[in-house]
């Protein structure tokens, strides 16, 4: 029988080596943990387009995408070009001042975000959902925010709580635990920190009404990780709720925040929130972040009028609003207004999904690919409908690796166990390639 792991480790000696070589400088041999996997990480030496090419001269088309900014695909001519204009035209790489591209930027989100009045820039997403918090905070002068069981805003200690905790750990349903992500967090950060449970209006509801007088903020991602899609009158029940008792809702579409419409997962369903951070797309493959909402929430960050100078909420950042970075996200924002663009990016999405679903009832395998636009997961089970993260935790997560990895020895790139996302540059050539990867990947699991 085809061991996957066994063929992995034949197609890729050089990345090995790599990875080894680089535990003597990094710990763990990698600079992120979520680029690590089960036997070792790819080393990439180069991409274009929808390939990556690795230390030993593998191909591979991307599904990853970096985690999903890379919606043009990898060094589109559009992106890179705004990134030597502004190199050449204007001579440095930042000003550590204002420059006129940030308001340029700020506009065009607030062209296309509903929620996204007044904006401030930040060089990650994490950095956006903590500063879009502390803001709530500021705004409310309330101390405890509330999150839902499964869904990651980033690895800082208020919201490093509940992302994957293990089911035995979790609590009831219907009132979840706040379980430690990270070694490191203390206790009191578990005790200010309320865990939701994602597309379950009654129990949240109760929980938002039992805390309702300590609560700042309530943080979701409208469509949690990416692809597990929300009950439109969930959604729509929580921005009541939130309005009714005074907490700042914020909308996490990190993931969305592009990929869904130019106008997010709130122009989609059509619930507008309070708050919103965004990060991945904004910075056109460069690290980049912005939170942004209601001008009577955004103010409390403005030290304009404060008497004292702490009495607005301090964010800063050297890098935040680098026109470097902001020339490309805008770059990308543009290529994005063209028409029939996610049409595209879109269709290969269905597609890759839909060669996916066949060949599972093919081999008769219970799986299943779902998500929204371009961006969707595979998980191996029986469970027909799939509404939180329990659901999704239940799923047998050794045949999905073993999967991935089959995908990979045959030229389809993904990190194991994470989404799939899907470019402009993916191409007709791509899918059929991306296809016969998916049967062999499949044979080989079904054995």
């Amino acid at each position: 029988m085809k061991n996957p792991e066994a063929t992995y480790i034949r197609r890729t000696p050089t990345s090995k080596k790599l990875w080894q070589k680089a535990q003597q400088h990094i710990p763990g041999g990698i600079t992120a943990n979520v680029k690590h996997y089960n036997p070792y990480p790819i080393f990439m030496k180069k991409a274009k387009g929808s390939k990556l090419y690795d230390v030993d001269d593998n191909e591979y088309i991307d599904y990853c995408l970096c985690y999903g900014p890379l919606i043009l695909g990898h060094g589109h001519p559009t992106v890179t070009k705004a990134i030597k204009k502004q190199l050449d035209q204007k001579g440095t790489t930042t000003y550590g001042t204002p420059n006129e591209i940030e308001t340029k930027m700020a506009k065009k989100i607030k062209q296309h975000v509903p929620c996204a009045k007044m904006i401030r820039f930040t060089n990650s997403g994490l950095e956006a959902t903590l500063h879009a918090i502390r803001t709530a905070r500021a705004h409310t002068k309330k101390p405890k925010i509330a999150k839902f069981e499964g869904h990651y805003h980033g690895a800082y200690d208020q919201v490093t709580i509940s992302i994957t905790p293990p089911l035995s750990q979790a609590g009831p349903n219907q009132a979840p635990i706040p379980v430690s992500n990270s070694a490191g967090l203390p206790r009191h950060i578990l005790e200010n920190t309320v865990v939701l449970p994602f597309n379950d209006l009654p129990n949240t509801e109760k929980l938002i009404k039992k805390h309702k007088n300590q609560l700042a903020a309530i943080i979701v991602e409208p469509v949690a990780r990416g692809f597990i899609a929300p009950d439109i009158d969930f959604l729509k029940g929580l921005r009541t709720l939130t309005e009714e008792n005074q907490i700042v809702l914020i909308f996490d579409e990190i993931m969305t925040g592009f990929r869904l419409g130019l106008g997010g997962a709130q122009k989609h369903f059509g619930v507008t929130p309070d708050m919103v951070a965004l990060g991945k797309i904004i910075g056109g493959g460069l690290p980049a972040g912005a939170f942004a909402g209601k001008p009577e929430i955004m103010k409390v960050t403005s030290p304009l009028g404060s008497k004292h100078p702490y009495d607005h909420l301090f964010h800063s950042g050297t890098f935040s609003g680098c026109p470097i970075v902001l020339a490309a996200g805008l770059a990308t924002i543009e290529e994005l207004e063209k028409p029939r663009t996610y049409n595209h990016i879109n269709w290969i999405a269905e597609e890759v999904k839909k060669c996916m679903n066949d060949v599972f009832d093919d081999y008769n395998i219970a799986a299943q690919a779902i998500g929204l636009g371009s961006m969707f997961q595979c998980l191996f089970t029986s469970q027909k409908r799939i509404r939180n993260y329990r659901d999704t935790a239940k799923a047998d997560a050794q045949r999905r690796v073993n999967f991935d990895l089959e995908l990979i020895n045959n030229g389809v790139y993904v990190r194991p166990h994470k989404p799939f996302h899907t470019s402009l540059v993916h191409t007709k050539a791509d899918l059929d390639k991306t296809f016969e990867a998916i049967k062999e990947a499949t044979k080989t699991v079904a054995k």
